[in-house]
């Protein structure tokens, strides 16, 4: 766990760091427990933090739990009896139908008592403990202990409304509430779902357009035609852009797409590493001194399809950290070298990657907009 000077900020870089650091803060919470999840699993590590709910609940702290029903449909419909028995509230977010499957809430937080919150990338499950290297996937968190806690609360209990609730007709294009930035002293709250506009991506862009230095770690990587030209120009002008991506990936059809991208982008003077030892599933964006960290991947569904956020930093010390922590990622990377990866590509290989690219950033938001024209209000 890399610590700033200030205890505002602690960076949580593997399952070993985040799941003690978690159930401590449920352990000590005095007042509320908010937990938003996609995958929730039931095997020991949900099994450890469903247990720990449940203590909560019975010292009298109102706990409320919301996991994302397609992301979580193995639990069992009666899994959160126990707590729901012991006076706790559990919701699953847009059960699944046919006509509205495709909005799903990929958000993770843990905010405890409107003060402590956790965020970033981990799910509540099993694959993600270890030490990202010899065991465990690898992902980022972050623990935070400000007035974003309170903002993130304040959120979740938005979402925890809307759990169940149909969407509009059209909602791909409509404006929704659900996106949104907040911007406080202590960073930018940047709120995203389905409907026009995305507060991430246009602070992105904004932030990229007179850049220097760009380093993303992205478990999924398909960006934009637009995020991807900003990148384009920061390398053609002199910039570095540096980019830690999927060498194993859970979702093959995502890994094949953002692959059929690598030689523009490797023409163009951008550094492309992967990830060696294990299933990387971080998200991290360092824009000069701006830190981005949260949910959000850099591809269509997270940009304009799912529930996400992502939060916004301008903090010295929050850059000087994760700075170091792309550095330190780069000891466990292959960097990716334009000739030897074009020699290294079978007509098959680029095939499978151009379809993957197909499915991923054209079919999968054409299928999105057209249940979004049938939802009902």
């Amino acid at each position: 766990m890399l610590l700033l000077n200030s205890n505002c900020y602690n960076w949580l870089c593997t399952g070993n760091d985040v799941f003690p650091a978690m159930l401590e803060a449920i352990h000590s919470a005095q007042k509320s427990i908010r937990l938003e999840t996609y995958i929730y699993s039931d095997d020991s590590v949900g099994e450890k933090f469903r247990q720990a709910l449940i203590q909560a609940c019975q010292r009298g702290i109102k706990v409320k739990v919301m996991v994302d029903s397609l992301g979580s449909q193995r639990l069992r419909s009666d899994y959160w009896q126990p707590l729901i028995a012991a006076g706790g509230e559990a919701r699953w977010f847009n059960p699944n139908r046919l006509k509205r499957f495709g909005f799903r809430d990929h958000r993770k937080m843990l905010v405890c008592d409107e003060e402590v919150a956790f965020v970033g990338g981990f799910n509540i499950a099993k694959e993600y403990e270890g030490d990202g290297i010899k065991t465990g996937w690898y992902d980022l968190g972050l623990r935070i202990e400000n007035s974003l806690a309170a903002d993130l609360a304040a959120t979740f209990d938005e979402m925890f409304g809307r759990a169940y609730t149909s969407h509009k007709r059209f909602a791909q294009w409509r404006k929704s509430s659900a996106k949104k930035d907040i911007i406080k002293q202590d960073g930018e709250l940047l709120l995203s779902g389905p409907g026009r506009g995305s507060p991430f991506k246009r602070a992105l862009r904004t932030d990229l357009m007179h850049a220097r230095s760009v380093q993303i770690i992205a478990a999924y990587f398909v960006p934009t035609r637009k995020i991807r030209r900003d990148l384009f120009r920061i390398a053609r002008r002199g910039g570095r852009v540096q980019l830690i991506l999927a060498g194993k990936s859970d979702v093959t059809l995502s890994q094949l797409a953002g692959q059929s991208l690598y030689r523009r982008m490797l023409r163009a003077g951008i550094e492309i590493y992967e990830y060696q030892p294990q299933i990387l599933h971080a998200k991290m964006i360092l824009v000069d001194d701006v830190v981005y960290v949260g949910s959000s991947n850099l591809d269509p569904r997270s940009l304009y399809i799912n529930y996400e956020f992502m939060l916004r930093f301008k903090n010295d010390d929050l850059a000087d950290e994760a700075r170091s922590l792309f550095e330190n990622n780069l000891q466990n990377c292959r960097q990716i070298e334009l000739e030897a990866w074009r020699k290294s590509r079978s007509w098959w290989e680029r095939f499978k990657q151009r379809w993957a690219y197909f499915i991923i950033a054209r079919a999968d938001p054409i299928i999105a907009r057209w249940q979004a024209k049938w939802i009902p209000s």
